[in-house]
């Protein structure tokens, strides 16, 4: 076989693909790029399309896509998920940009492949001319030749379509017989339990798994089958099916003679490649079925391809993703002219089936010549361990876990590399969670992900030249992770030992002035009952905070005890957003957002909002989270535009808090056409619910009143989505610099249980997760991550669920209005003024002027006054220079370590007042953003000094010198000042 170039590909012409078929694909005439059709939109087949992204193919081709399913490429592997809980769209692979770009046909049959004329036929009409043309078929259920078979009665277990024939019959079915002891048998006989249906699983092996354990591995297996009431027959097959008069199935007749009584057969006997369309045009096939192909994919014509289950390579046709997502990522690169072969295949296993865990990894039956084996059982435990070593037994070249397969991870990485065991082998079979050779001592070509095929040395290199220092964005970057999630825990050991290596210190401590964790403080805070950040750091801290414990800190009080952000001391802890209620804007300006519960709003809402910002000269923008944005406002301007919204129903909306900011929502079921719950309804009620509740980062939400998804709830911390039974609960999903799509917690729930679950959810993330942790990196971290998360919410697990409601219900009973309760106190009113010493005087360096073009309408633009650019122009003379001193107000106004600004002849200062008595004056411009925000930092040390931290960026300026801690060539204009007579006093 002789391969066609890119080169030569890329020179065909198009004009029989637009004229034969532009009127079918719905073309306009695109430019002249070579077809390429991938027939097939299963898990492999998607997985090419990702890579051909990644490849930029389709700048060189036009991919035209074409699935015998209705469904997009769906996540098979979790195919029972979808019988008891778990929706189609759950299931689904693809993002929204996936198919941009392509033109996809779904539930659209290849009924033939015309290589004369380089041309698939459909069913239904469709004639689509190819240039190169990519088989990612797959595979279809094998089914033996038995007597009696019924279609209306057996059922095969591969599509969501096959499910839900399966499901639809449960509904009347009281026992079923599961033939197929392997992967699929065990999954379809757990979800047939968990619909209540009494199993018999029937297998010609005499063991279950017989493709993946041992004799040894598979009586242990069958010892936790044995404790779930199942039926098992093994070292047996199935004779013939037996029906009454009405044709319903009553009975199978097994090859011993026995007979089973049943209403339903499932068959899960395997599958054989769907190889059909490359048989009927004269493909050569492999030996045991499937395509043949090269081990650059190619097939006896040199323009077809073929991918995954539906090829043979090499003569042999796996029935695993990971060796299919191999073969795609081969092809993607062969075709991006890049060298790449397909030369092995890594069929290793991690699976959870039934309650009990299992895996196998490299030659885990012992193929290799001369290998030798030592295995572990425990009998009482239900623990299986074996481990394949090679004839010295230097080398590891496989195993096998059942019910401990904590090891996995980093023994599936060392099973077939070069490394020598340099330890006995009873280390290996007997440690815990990793081995003692420990990740540094991996061999650098070791696969850590199977799924992708990412070796622990890309892993590292994707660290150290990315800059990847978190498991998300190296998730992200690397695609490690992305698919079974079995490799994450030896990921994230990789991850931490980089760390080490590159001198970044893996360590729990919050910040330099505490040596505990955020979970760690937070309990200390809740045991000692600690309500005084003062009280903290001399208890278990040192020096005076930072902007990093600080904010931390007041949150966890917050969390704690309700308080208002400005209770006492709690107001100089506060970051410059929850100290004035409000997200402080690059020009120093602040916004203003009042919540609008589930985005329903009513036109005297809207009014109310327009009239506001017109007369504050406000920009206005609706956010994506349905809520309307007022921006520009300045600080003594808050609590005027608080009032007239509080006036007219409105409450602050905490978009300056790390708290629950909005529940987004669609139509839902009041006007939609396709809801089947009441969508906004219930969103209004989660974000009253949760308003206001503090926790480690900023929480979002929303709800879906059916599985189309407008409000998008999976990419939300918590995303309610409508069933036609009640409620999905998925949470962890969020942006940033790792977007995650959020995870099934629980499925067809009514409204009081999913309210108590979110109840659970969400105290537990606050009372665990780390200092700005999202959600979705909290679920990674989490030992046993999602499954984790549903035992300790779903299941009690830890018997501490009626604590955490407690907790909810507290933070319910205890919410008010944080504007409001700023606009009745006189105290708290002062704070919202921008000059001390001016208390009347408005700050005129922030002005705005309208900028208008063809493109947007007006925005508003900073322009700062000449004065208040400048700066201190004149040098500060000796302290002793008395006729420049100038009063700026009682030492007693000033708040401990909360700056507050003055003027002085048109120029800004800021004035601290630290915990010690000390005063304070540097100029209020910070020299990286240009703005007047000094007056709204923080007060802390660092590195021993005493600073001042800018809000807008957060550098920390010594407050004896200027200096800029964090770059020492730039600092701040720097004052004399003095406490004379009760009053402060500065030297200007």
């Amino acid at each position: 076989m002789t391969l066609v170039s890119k080169r030569e590909i890329s020179s065909c012409v198009l004009e029989d693909f637009i004229s034969d078929s532009a009127e079918d694909l719905g073309f306009a005439k695109r430019a002249e790029r070579p077809v390429l059709v991938v027939i097939g939109n299963g898990m492999v087949g998607h997985y090419f399309l990702t890579r051909a992204k990644e490849n930029d193919l389709c700048d060189v081709y036009e991919i035209v896509v074409i699935g015998a399913e209705g469904d997009p490429a769906y996540d098979r592997v979790a195919l029972s998920s979808y019988m008891t809980k778990a929706s189609r769209s759950d299931l689904s692979l693809v993002g929204p940009e996936d198919y941009r770009g392509l033109t996809v046909y779904l539930g659209e049959k290849v009924s033939e492949i015309d290589r004369n004329s380089k041309k698939v036929l459909t069913q239904s009409g469709k004639r689509i001319k190819y240039d190169l043309l990519i088989l990612a078929t797959g595979s279809v259920p094998f089914v033996p030749n038995i007597d009696g078979f019924n279609l209306n009665y057996c059922h095969v277990y591969r599509t969501f379509d096959d499910l839900d024939k399966i499901r639809h019959s449960a509904g009347n079915c009281r026992r079923a017989v599961v033939v197929g002891g392997g992967l699929l048998g065990l999954e379809a006989a757990g979800a047939l339990r968990e619909l209540g249906v009494l199993v018999d699983i029937v297998e010609f092996a005499n063991r279950p798994l017989p493709l993946q354990l041992d004799e040894g591995g598979g009586a242990t297996v069958r010892r936790y089958l044995e404790e779930m009431n199942l039926g098992l027959h093994f070292s047996v097959g199935v004779s013939s099916i037996e029906s009454d008069s009405s044709g319903k199935v009553n009975s199978v007749v097994l090859s011993d003679g026995r007979r089973l009584l049943t209403d339903m057969v499932v068959f899960a006997t395997g599958v054989r490649p769907a190889d059909q369309l490359a048989r009927q045009s004269g493909l050569d096939i492999g030996p045991k079925g499937g395509v043949a192909v090269d081990s650059h994919c190619r097939s006896s014509d040199p323009v077809i391809f073929a991918i995954g289950e539906c090829a043979s390579i090499n003569g042999v046709s796996y029935g695993l993703v990971a060796p299919g997502n191999e073969m795609a990522a081969v092809l993607a690169d062969h075709l991006s002219g890049r060298e790449s072969m397909f030369e092995s295949a890594d069929l290793s296993t991690k699976l959870k089936l039934l309650g009990v865990e299992v895996a196998s990894f490299g030659d885990y039956f012992g193929q290799t010549e001369g290998s030798l084996d030592v295995t572990f059982m425990d009998s009482i435990s239900k623990t299986y361990k074996k481990l394949i070593l090679s004839n010295d037994a230097r080398r590891l070249l496989g195993g096998i876990l059942v019910g401990d397969v904590s090891s996995y991870g980093i023994l599936r990485s060392m099973a077939g590399s070069s490394t020598e065991l340099e330890f006995d082998v009873e280390q290996l079979l007997l440690s815990t969670n990793e081995s003692p050779i420990g990740v540094g001592g991996l061999d650098p070509g070791a696969i850590v992900c199977s799924c992708n095929n990412v070796s622990s040395a890309q892993i590292r290199s994707t660290i150290v030249d990315r800059e990847c220092w978190d498991l998300g964005s190296l998730k992200m970057a690397s695609k490690a992770g992305t698919g079974c999630g079995s490799c994450i825990g030896l990921m994230k050991s990789i991850l931490e030992d980089q760390c080490a290596s590159a001198g970044l210190e893996v360590s729990k401590a919050v910040c330099e002035h505490f040596s505990y964790s955020r979970q760690e403080l937070f309990d200390l805070i809740s045991i000692k009952r600690i309500e005084s950040f003062n009280r903290l750091i001399a208890e278990y801290g040192n020096g005076l905070g930072c902007d990093i414990c600080k904010p931390m800190v007041a949150l966890i009080f917050a969390s704690r005890y309700s308080r208002h952000p400005h209770h006492g001391e709690m107001a100089s802890l506060q970051d410059t957003n929850d100290f004035v209620l409000a997200n402080l804007q690059k020009d120093g300006s602040y916004s203003v957002i009042p919540r609008i519960p589930g985005g329903e709003i009513t036109p005297e809402g809207l009014v109310t909002i327009g009239t506001i910002a017109r007369e504050f000269n406000l920009y206005t923008k609706i956010t994506g989270a349905q809520r309307i944005d007022m921006l520009g406002a300045r600080l003594e301007d808050l609590p005027a535009i608080w009032g007239r919204l509080v006036e007219h129903g409105f409450e602050s909306g905490h978009a300056y808090g790390k708290a629950l900011r909005t529940v987004k929502s669609c139509v839902g079921s009041t006007w939609c056409r396709f809801g089947v719950q009441d969508s906004v309804g219930l969103a209004v009620k989660l974000e009253l619910r949760y308003r206001g509740l503090r926790a480690p980062h900023k929480v979002k939400a929303g709800v879906s009143g059916c599985a189309r998804e407008c409000a998008e709830a999976k990419g939300k911390d918590i995303g309610v989505i409508a069933t036609e039974r009640g409620w999905n609960l998925y949470v962890g999903g969020n942006g940033g610099f790792a977007p995650r799509h959020a995870e099934l917690l629980a499925g067809d729930l009514d409204e009081e249980t999913l309210i108590r679950y979110i109840d659970r959810y969400l105290i537990y993330y606050i009372r665990t997760a780390d200092r700005l942790q999202r959600t979705a990196s909290w679920i990674e971290a989490l030992d046993g991550g999602i499954q984790h998360l549903v035992d300790v919410v779903v299941n009690d697990s830890l018997g501490i669920a009626s604590e955490l409601e407690v907790d909810m219900a507290n933070h319910v009973a205890s919410y008010s209005d944080e504007w409001n309760e700023v606009l009745s106190d006189p105290v708290k009113l002062e704070r919202f003024r921008s000059f001390i010493n001016r208390p009347d005087q408005a700050d005129t360096s922030i002005t705005f002027v309208p900028e208008r073009s063809q493109h947007r309408p007006a925005t508003p633009v900073n322009i700062r006054s000449e004065n208040a650019e400048a700066g201190f122009e004149d040098k500060i003379t000796a302290a002793d220079a008395t006729s420049k001193w100038v009063g700026i107000c009682e030492f007693a106004h000033l708040t401990p370590d909360r700056p507050v600004a003055a003027l002085i002849q048109g120029r800004q200062i800021a004035v601290v007042r630290t915990h010690d008595g000390s005063v304070y004056a540097v100029d209020n411009r910070d020299p990286f953003s240009g703005a007047n925000v000094m007056s709204r930092g923080l007060i802390g040390s660092k590195q021993g000094k005493k600073v001042i931290i800018s809000p807008m960026y957060k550098q920390a300026f010594d407050l004896d010198t200027g200096i800029c801690i964090d770059d020492q060539i730039t600092s701040i204009r720097k004052a004399n000042a003095r406490v004379r007579s009760g009053k402060v006093e500065v030297c200007w």
